[in-house]
């Protein structure tokens, strides 16, 4: 009888105290190294952000500034439809791609190929308007997106739960641009052009706060730290779209 006692106490279960020990110890290391990778994560986003926005500046400033370069690019607007297709390729690649733009260093080439197409554009859009209005727009822009990047770090408003909103201004969008494809053969409206940019810009700060919110990984919804370049392109576009939505408010046309 006592062997037997002794096998049945042999063969009982480990106790609840027993069988979780060390797991909050394992549990406080994981979401300690989460957190190291969403901060190495967040570090790389911004460093290639920077860099981005770096060169989208010197080539918008080149050509506001220099007249040469002004007057060439504007006498060829070739040059423009080309850098289009170029931006349009390596977008397409970049957002529909993952195995590619996960890829080293195929997704780093065609983030610089789009970064220098995007920016050859708006730097044709911008030697159009009066050099005053492009500084005020590349300052205003500034100033957007730095409150928006401290309010997305602050705030306990979870804008990546906000889709029905972007989704409704994204359609009032589309209706005002249907409806200037309409109206602008019979005649410039003026209002009808300044609505759409004023919606335009609302819209994209809107998307820079759900893509910094995404970034960070402290909301509803968040994006994986491996998507680093398409964290990037989604932030770097939301500001290129926002400026070039300012410049259609506040820019002047040269003279």
């Amino acid at each position: 009888m006592k062997k037997e006692k002794q096998v049945s106490e042999d063969n009982e279960p480990p106790t609840y105290q027993e069988a979780t020990a060390g797991y909050d110890e394992m549990q406080a290391q994981f979401t300690f190294d989460d957190k190291n990778i969403r901060r190495t994560f967040i570090r790389k986003v911004y460093a290639i952000l920077m860099v981005q926005l770096f060169v989208s500046v010197a080539i918008v400033s080149l050509f506001t500034f220099c007249a040469p370069v002004r007057y060439y690019i504007q006498t060829h607007p070739g040059l423009y439809m080309a850098s289009y297709m170029m931006f349009l390729c390596t977008y397409i690649a970049l957002s529909c791609c993952g195995n590619l733009r996960r890829q080293f260093p195929t997704n780093i080439i065609l983030l610089v190929i789009f970064t220098l197409s995007i920016s050859f554009m708006m730097g044709f859009v911008s030697s159009f308007y009066n050099t005053k209005s492009v500084m005020l727009c590349l300052g205003i822009t500034a100033l957007v997106c730095l409150s928006v990047t401290i309010f997305s770090f602050q705030s306990k408003i979870d804008v990546t739960s906000c889709q029905g909103v972007l989704f409704s201004l994204c359609m009032v969008m589309l209706l005002c641009a249907i409806a200037m494809s309409i109206v602008v053969p019979f005649g410039y409206v003026p209002w009808l052009h300044a609505l759409y940019a004023v919606i335009g810009a609302i819209l994209f700060t809107l998307f820079l706060a759900f893509d910094t919110q995404m970034l960070l990984g402290n909301k509803r919804y968040s994006i994986s730290p491996e998507e680093y370049v398409f964290a990037t392109l989604s932030l770097y576009l939301d500001i290129i779209y926002l400026f070039s939505f300012l410049l259609q408010i506040f820019g002047n046309g040269r003279q």
